[in-house]
């Protein structure tokens, strides 16, 4: 048994909540995964997770062998970094987070081309509309859209982008004028729920907020565009997640004179010092990458 392999499988089962989860976030089968945690239990003669069809819980033990696993999961990766930069070769893991939309149109074009040219590195790419700690989940570097909390990583501008209110032309050729923000409480709203019902506008130095009923709320982007396409009425998105529908006319943009101010676009890693030289290649080798050629942005 890979004792290291089982405990990270432990980590990740109990951090995505199933067993089906961590097999999909570790690139395993849901067999696989199984089959490793049993084996970690009996070699540790202890049950570590209660589970049924329907939920499982950590056992006393559990929770106990979950904070150790993650100092001695902490420690390694630490070691491999230091041993790493010990004699400067870029290789290893390489772990980047970023939005799904984002990555799906930037960050994974540039992941496969830093592979091409770079052999010895292995790249785990998780695109996810959740923010989550890096140091917690063990990555290397994340993509953010937005205004940061101040931190001990860097952060690092690339571009920045923008929240934009559009319409299909058929919508807005049958639907009440909307010149104003107010306007929305007369027009059939998308909303794309991780954003909330509160849209934000700004009118010179003046910002206000627009509470709005939705008449479709989906938690997927895609989703949200296709049904303004189709006509269903107003919705509020990045710029690059339409820039395609703004650009060939199937969708257009309203209350362009209230749109808030843009929002940075970063690249956020540890501290320069910290920096295993995996990701300070990657680093070094996408941000003029990303800084002039990401069109769509707005």
């Amino acid at each position: 048994m890979d004792k290291l392999k089982a405990m990270a499988n432990f980590v990740r089962i109990v951090d995505n909540g199933s067993l089906s989860s961590a097999a999909d976030a570790t690139g395993q089968s849901v067999a696989s995964v199984v089959r490793s945690l049993a084996a970690l239990e009996r070699h540790l003669g202890v049950r570590l997770l209660n589970r049924s069809t329907r939920r499982m819980a950590l056992t006393d033990e559990g929770a106990e062998y979950l904070a150790w696993s993650r100092r001695m999961l902490a420690d390694f990766a630490n070691m491999e970094q230091r041993l790493e930069a010990s004699d400067g070769a870029v290789r290893g893991l390489l772990r980047i987070t970023a939005p799904v939309e984002f990555g799906q149109r930037y960050v994974a074009p540039l992941v496969n081309e830093f592979l091409k040219e770079h052999a010895e590195i292995r790249v785990e790419l998780n695109l996810s509309d959740q923010i989550v700690p890096l140091l917690d989940e063990r990555l290397d570097l994340a993509l953010r859209i937005g205004h940061l909390p101040n931190s001990a990583m860097v952060a690092r501008q690339i571009g920045s982008t923008r929240l934009v209110t559009c319409a299909s032309p058929d919508y807005l050729n049958t639907a009440p004028a909307i010149d104003t923000p107010a306007a929305l409480e007369d027009h059939a709203c998308i909303l794309f729920a991780a954003q909330g019902r509160h849209w934000y506008y700004r009118h010179g130095e003046k910002e206000q907020a627009e509470e709005i009923t939705p008449r479709l709320t989906c938690n997927q982007i895609r989703t949200a565009s296709l049904a303004c396409v189709q006509g269903l009425g107003i919705t509020r998105l990045m710029h690059y997640q339409v820039a395609d529908e703004l650009a060939d006319g199937r969708l257009v943009r309203v209350l362009r004179d209230y749109e808030p101010k843009d929002l940075p676009i970063q690249l956020v890693y540890p501290h320069a010092l910290q920096l295993s030289p995996r990701v300070r290649a990657f680093v070094e080798w996408a941000c003029p990458r990303l800084e002039g050629g990401m069109p769509g942005l707005g």
